[in-house]
């Protein structure tokens, strides 16, 4: 079995275990009915309640737990997550004394009937334990392939230098024109003579343990260093080593109240700050691409600020893209879906998110593939921890977890939102404004930053933090729980989906990353509802039936959107190409492919016929609007501003409106959907009918938008 195909079956057995061993309905996909929604509307589940970043810094005691938890839910919170912090001398990160403080946290919150989150790290990046990895275990931190030496060699000096036996090649770039020549190393020496013309700078390329910066609750600085290493998480032995140090004692010091009042753990933002080494790769990669990568592995070396600028010819970006897709397959299926396993054995849910997800050429560099990793957790998940989603800001990267959800069938999505918002502080209004921007984009989830633990007074990080303490907060947080709630329901009605680039970004071309993100709000901006999906899933997770694409949420594309892409794999191009031939549109935007990858990149070529898909030239709404499907829809008159989501129950058409814009605006709506009109304001609880006139299975409303107004609208028999 092909190692692609090996790994779809893995991420399908995860999700089929979750549902047959989690028998909460929160941790599954429902398919309600509107009654069954209702019953729960005016107070929903804590399950589905929005949680609170809960920073423990200093000496945490039984009293302070307990005050905290008392303003928290007098402040409408429902939900905690609880973060490591700085100063806990009496109960140290993942000592004991940290273990059995957890433990009386959960007790008291489960006697308010609220829920309980765990940050899996001690700070952040995830993956370090504490920095248990650097003190216990320095065999399992993380390696990856960097310029261990630099030194510039004049013109026509001969150099000799013994080299460790870490060095896996070495590279003589021209500072004048950036030429890079592979260097002979012979029993770990090198000897060179450089040419007579040239500045010439040697570059040493090695293997070795290498660390992002992590934010380590023994730090006394508080500062962000290399000394408490981050695991080798692409070694299933570090991972695995990383669950029994943090999982596996919570389960022991926790007992019945793991997948009850725990609902799970998050991680964060865990990355590589080296291109990803780990022993065997050079074997995987021989077994998997046909080739020996090791003349190329110099080029695929991060290089720094004091390296030269190194420019990778198109046969060493081909190895580049193809070393990316086997590194990027064994972080998502270890990390990540080590850890998404454990979760459904013990009955909780894993939920993350990566780094850099507003800038995915960053992402890709040092997480791989957005998909692989996201894939495999149970909520997926985004950050917007300073001022990316803000009024006046276009923000769409935050509708990436939700479409891995609905792909891969999950039925939750997480954002970490508000950490950092220095550039306009938080108020109730923009607190408001932000979490409906995100949910009309697929977020149903929220963590709410930042509330300090009360052992110290922390009294400007409160004042940056005020939005919780304000009068008019509960009631807030109240119509966020129950907007989250319904749109935790049910599944996506979007049935356009977006191609995405994962291997052009491999391979170093962001044209159709830029592409993307331009088709994106051009959707957007005309209520039109897409996913972005990936190649993984074209290739061998999407079910064709009747012309259309079905995900795991059991959702429907009728439409199929290449953005720009030079790359795509062979087996996604046969899908696509019966997808047309059975009655699917597929549009190409812009130049056609120039690779398809069967086994590798590096023997891919050019397609032989795309006739079958239509090719435009611009990511305008007027080039692709003939290929998209019936508009589920229609205003009287254009409104960029109003963003509409559409998700359909069991026996109703559930849409989700916000007007982004701080005026008001009146509009006549014509929405898909048969019965009884009803508007569920998440103010109040109350479900309200509405007059409207109807035909043809579509209904016609006219509604009227105050400045940033959400409404909710339900239609049913």
């Amino acid at each position: 079995m092909k190692r692609t195909a090996f790994l779809t079956l893995i991420a399908l057995t995860l999700i089929i275990a979750g549902c047959s061993q989690n028998p909460k309905s929160w941790q599954q996909l429902s398919h309600p009915t509107a009654n069954e929604v209702a019953a729960n509307f005016q107070s929903p589940p804590p399950e589905y309640a929005i949680t609170m970043t809960w920073g423990w810094d200093g000496p945490i005691t039984e009293e302070v737990i307990i005050r905290d938890l008392d303003i928290v839910n007098q402040r409408g919170f429902r939900a905690v997550t609880i973060e490591a912090g700085y100063d806990m001398d009496n109960a140290p990160y993942l000592t004991e004394g940290w273990f059995e403080m957890v433990r009386f946290a959960v007790e008291q919150a489960k006697t308010r009937d609220m829920r309980v989150w765990i940050i899996d790290e001690g700070k952040y990046p995830s993956g370090f334990a504490g920095g248990l990895f650097s003190k216990e275990r320095p065999d399992l931190r993380m390696m990856g392939l960097g310029v261990a030496q630099r030194f510039d060699v004049a013109p026509g000096e001969t150099i000799e230098r013994d080299l460790p036996k870490e060095t896996v090649g070495v590279l003589a770039i021209n500072l004048d024109d950036n030429e890079a020549v592979s260097l002979d190393v012979v029993d770990s020496k090198l000897t060179w003579t450089a040419p007579e013309s040239g500045n010439w700078r040697v570059h040493v390329v090695d293997a070795n343990y290498r660390t992002p910066v992590t934010r380590a609750v023994n730090d006394p600085k508080r500062a962000k260093t290399t000394a408490n290493s981050v695991g080798d998480l692409i070694n299933p032995a570090a991972v695995q080593q990383f669950i029994d140090w943090t999982h596996e004692q919570y389960k022991t010091y926790l007992g019945d109240l793991i997948g009850t009042t725990v609902l799970g753990f998050r991680g964060d933002e865990p990355e590589f700050a080296a291109t990803p080494w780990t022993d065997g790769i050079v074997e995987l990669f021989q077994e998997e691409k046909g080739y020996d990568v090791t003349p190329y592995l110099p080029y695929l070396a991060r290089f720094g600020r004091r390296d030269a600028r190194l420019v990778l010819t198109d046969e060493q970006r081909r190895a580049k893209a193809d070393y990316w897709d086997v590194w990027s397959k064994l972080y998502g299926q270890h990390f990540f879906g080590m850890q998404a396993q454990w979760c459904v054995d013990n009955g909780v849910e894993h939920m993350t998110h990566l780094n850099n997800e507003h800038n995915l050429a960053n992402l890709t560099f040092t997480s791989g593939d957005y998909f692989r990793d996201l894939r495999e957790v149970q909520i997926p998940g985004v950050d917007s921890i300073w001022n990316q989603v803000w009024p006046g800001k276009n923000a769409d990267f935050v509708r990436l977890p939700a479409s891995v959800a609905h792909v891969y069938g999950k039925p939750r999505v997480i954002s970490e939102s508000f950490a950092a918002y220095s550039e306009s502080p938080v108020t109730v209004e923009t607190a408001a404004w932000c979490t409906n921007y995100q949910i009309v984009r697929g977020i149903n989830l929220f963590e709410y930053m930042f509330y300090p633990a009360s052992a110290h007074p922390w009294e400007k990080i409160r004042e940056q933090y005020h939005y919780m303490a304000d009068p008019e907060f509960p009631a807030m947080i109240g119509a966020a729980n129950r907007a989250c709630y319904v749109m935790s329901q049910g599944r996506s009605d979007a049935r356009i989906a977006i191609y995405f680039p994962s291997m052009d970004l491999w391979y170093g071309d962001n044209q159709a990353d830029r592409t993307q993100w331009a088709l994106a709000q051009e959707l957007l901006e005309h209520q039109r509802d897409f996913d972005f999906v990936d190649d993984d899933a074209f290739a061998e997770v999407l079910t064709l039936k009747d012309g259309q694409f079905i995900n795991l949420s059991g959702q429907a594309y009728q439409t199929v959107i290449l953005p720009n892409v030079t790359a795509i794999t062979q087996a996604a191009l046969d899908r696509l190409q019966a997808f047309a031939q059975a009655g699917g549109q597929v549009v190409i935007i812009g130049e056609l492919p120039t690779m398809v990858v069967k086994d590798s990149f590096m023997k891919a070529q050019a397609p032989q016929d795309l006739s079958w898909a239509q090719q435009v030239t611009e990511p305008t709404f007027d080039a692709i609007a003939a290929a998209l499907p019936e508009a589920d829809v229609q205003l009287n008159e254009p409104c960029p501003d109003l963003k509409v989501m559409h998700k359909r129950w069991q026996d109703a058409d559930v849409y989700f409106m916000f007007n982004e814009a701080k005026e008001s605006m009146t509009r006549q709506v014509t929405l898909t959907g048969r019965g009884e009109v009803q508007e569920w304001d998440t103010q109040t609880g109350d479900i309200n009918p509405l007059q409207v006139s109807s035909a043809n299975a579509k209904v016609q409303i006219n509604l009227e938008f105050s400045p940033y107004e959400a409404i909710i609208i339900v239609i049913s028999p």
